[in-house]
């Protein structure tokens, strides 16, 4: 995949891990809307293979690094390609590809923001019960740490335009709490974020692979950090707006 010197070109990133089986549906939905990368995170089946018989350009690391690390290493590479803005989604199929037109809308309509995120929130009541309560207690401690009501903070369906990319790949966060930073960045900035819902797919007999209150556990910790990184670039933002207005 090759998009030259195009800027006007939105790419989906699709970060996955053993998702063989999977991956392929997603691909092939996906690219009936936007070019498509996906970063295969060190994965131990034929995840990689699947995901370029379906026509999907793939970034492979090595060994695994974790969610956050295979986002970035995807953001790098659609800045690399010239994309003005990045749709993530998930790679195992609970994210229907069918809503991307939606993120799009929305994209075009602000195109002449500075910068900005979208995030497809979800909606919660169709999820298992168990999920419904620890999602709700993370959104009520998350929004209370940034001090603004947040409908979905961990929704990996998102857009992020190019220069909320710039900004985010300075994240040192490989795992999950990469995508709480990308909405601590986005708050600290003053950049808007947009929520659109979203409908998510959970398949019968479906399994998690979450621990819910050892996940919450752990979202505690990450909500502190993002506290103190809305804190830390407000204050930078605040800086260089002094400094460019002198």
């Amino acid at each position: 995949m090759c998009m030259g010197s195009s800027t006007q070109t939105v790419l989906a990133v699709i970060p996955a891990h053993n998702e063989a089986g999977r991956i392929g549906p997603v691909v092939t939905a996906t690219r009936r809307h936007l070019p498509v990368l996906v970063v295969d995170d060190g994965s131990t089946d034929t995840t990689a293979e699947e995901a370029r018989r379906h026509g999907a350009e793939v970034l492979s690391l090595s060994p695994n690094q974790g969610k956050g690390a295979a986002l970035k290493a995807g953001l790098a590479w659609a800045l690399r390609e010239g994309a003005r803005a990045v749709v993530t989604l998930d790679a195992d199929g609970q994210h229907d590809p069918r809503e991307i037109p939606a993120f799009l809308e929305v994209f075009g309509e602000h195109a002449t923001e500075p910068a900005l995120l979208i995030i497809g929130y979800r909606r919660f009541a169709q999820m298992p019960l168990q999920r419904t309560l620890t999602n709700g207690a993370a959104r009520w401690i998350f929004s209370w740490a940034v001090g603004r009501r947040i409908p979905d903070n961990q929704s990996g369906y998102r857009l992020l335009s190019r220069p909320l990319v710039e900004d985010v790949l300075e994240s040192k966060e490989k795992g999950f709490a990469f995508e709480v930073e990308v909405i601590a960045r986005a708050i600290g900035r003053g950049w808007p974020i947009y929520w659109i819902p979203i409908r998510t797919i959970y398949s019968v007999g479906e399994r998690s692979h979450i621990r819910p209150w050892t996940h919450l556990t752990s979202f505690v910790r990450v909500t502190l950090r993002a506290r103190r990184t809305v804190a830390a670039v407000s204050r930078r933002h605040s800086t260089e707006r002094g400094s460019q207005s002198r």
